[in-house]
């Protein structure tokens, strides 16, 4: 069977004007998970990713550590992540305290998501939101498809982490809330590693950040 290396950005500008932008910490978690494949000899023959800046300047960053050419990076739009700032705006007054709760602190901030992301995946917010979960849902699984056809033995992808939580509850056949507590542990940089072919895709391990298992790297595991 082949092999996924399915890889979420490095470390985000959140807070920032601009979050869709790796910060330095974010480059060199890049840098060191290409180091890491490098050193396991891991190469790879197709590469996808979504069509965010984070998840480009990731894949330059990986291939910068590999020392390997790069290869051309397909771009698939159902590896972006859902729009978490228009799901906050979408919220009615009667849930005006999460907003609130979304600017004291990033602690708060994911608190506060989680609680929005509960009541997007119940239908609370269709009509008011730009993206059913359905839809994310669907567009999702379209990716997962996309990732299974070819020739490929070895591919790389870099996402976001509600994708990332979204097809591993999709091959886990789990529930919504599943995809939700996936989404809250993912760290950037991480790697989940399935094997695959054209009929089904089995995960082999989760959210792993086995370039950053070393005390002098423990500051670079961030969630951001």
């Amino acid at each position: 069977m082949a092999e996924l290396y399915l890889v979420r950005h490095g470390q985000a500008s959140l807070g920032a004007d601009d979050y869709d932008q790796l910060s330095a910490a974010g480059e060199q978690q890049g840098i060191w998970l290409g180091e890491y494949f490098a050193q396991r000899d891991i190469a790879f023959d197709r590469v996808m990713a979504g069509t965010l800046r984070r998840h480009a300047q990731t894949v330059d960053a990986i291939w910068r550590g590999l020392g390997a050419p790069p290869i051309d990076c397909e771009i698939h739009p159902g590896l972006d992540e859902y729009d978490f700032h228009a799901l906050f705006r979408a919220l009615g007054d009667e849930h005006a305290a999460l907003t609130r709760r979304a600017t004291q602190s990033p602690r708060d901030f994911f608190k506060a998501l989680r609680q929005v992301l509960e009541l997007w995946s119940r239908g609370a917010l269709d009509g008011r939101a730009p993206e059913t979960w359905r839809a994310f849902q669907q567009r999702v699984a379209d990716a997962r498809a996309a990732i299974q056809q070819g020739s490929a033995q070895r591919v790389l992808v870099v996402s976001s982490g509600g994708v990332i939580a979204a097809l591993t509850q999709q091959v886990l056949q789990a529930p919504a809330a599943t995809a939700i507590a996936l989404n809250m542990q993912i760290r950037n940089s991480s790697v989940s590693h399935f094997f695959f072919n054209r009929d089904a895709l089995h995960l082999s391990s989760f959210n792993a950040v086995g370039h950053l298992d070393d005390t002098q790297r423990r500051a670079f595991q961030t969630y951001g």
